[in-house]
């Protein structure tokens, strides 16, 4: 997905990808907030083939259902997902409900409802670090503190995991303060300066 929005990404837009059938949507981001990304530094871990797992536990989840791929499963409260083992029912939760979540937050984007959108990024994080399990002690903090700050709308990890950096939706104007106070709290939790730069999402 990377190479795709670089190269077909546009300023102050969120970019829907469909990876089925590749078509591609532009869609503004919301006039009154920015995007943070604070950087935890703390290294990814994919070499430890944890993320290499995830997937192969959402293929055999999909296998059991008897469906191409978890994205056709339609609801997380598909009472065949009750019959999975655990750590596929679990995965395949996170995906089915991530999927849900992304086509809320078009809607929300859509709407410009960016209470709405910084809901279901903390929902997703949720998601990602109980469900899919590929969050670490240190995005779980980085987002707590991020989702202490009044001016924060939402926050999440972001990428694959196990480290990198988290998002966060904050009100125009209140990035800068956000991830000032997130960096602080960081540094005194667990001895790491993170970093962080910010965008307005609209320019």
């Amino acid at each position: 997905m990377d190479p795709m929005v670089c190269s077909l990404g546009r300023q102050g837009e969120a970019l829907l990808i469909n990876t089925r059938s590749m078509a591609v949507e532009h869609i503004a981001l919301p006039r009154d907030a920015e995007i943070l990304v604070i950087d935890s530094g703390v290294p990814h871990a994919h070499a430890r083939g944890e993320y290499r797992v995830r997937r192969a536990e959402c293929e055999q989840a999909a296998r059991q259902l008897g469906v191409r791929a978890l994205r056709d499963v339609r609801s997380k409260d598909d009472p065949r997902l009750a019959a999975l083992p655990e750590s596929e029912r679990l995965r395949a939760r996170h995906v089915i409900g991530e999927n849900g979540r992304v086509l809320a937050a078009v809607e929300a984007l859509r709407m410009g409802d960016s209470a709405a959108l910084g809901a279901l990024l903390n929902a997703s994080h949720v998601s990602l670090r109980d469900d899919f399990e590929v969050s670490c002690a240190e995005l779980d903090c980085l987002v707590a503190l991020a989702q202490s700050q009044d001016a924060t709308l939402g926050a999440r990890m972001t990428g694959g995991g196990f480290g990198g950096s988290i998002v966060v939706l904050v009100a125009l104007g209140g990035s800068d303060a956000v991830a000032r106070s997130v960096c602080d709290g960081y540094l005194q939790h667990h001895g790491r300066q993170g970093r962080w730069f910010s965008i307005a999402a609209r320019i």
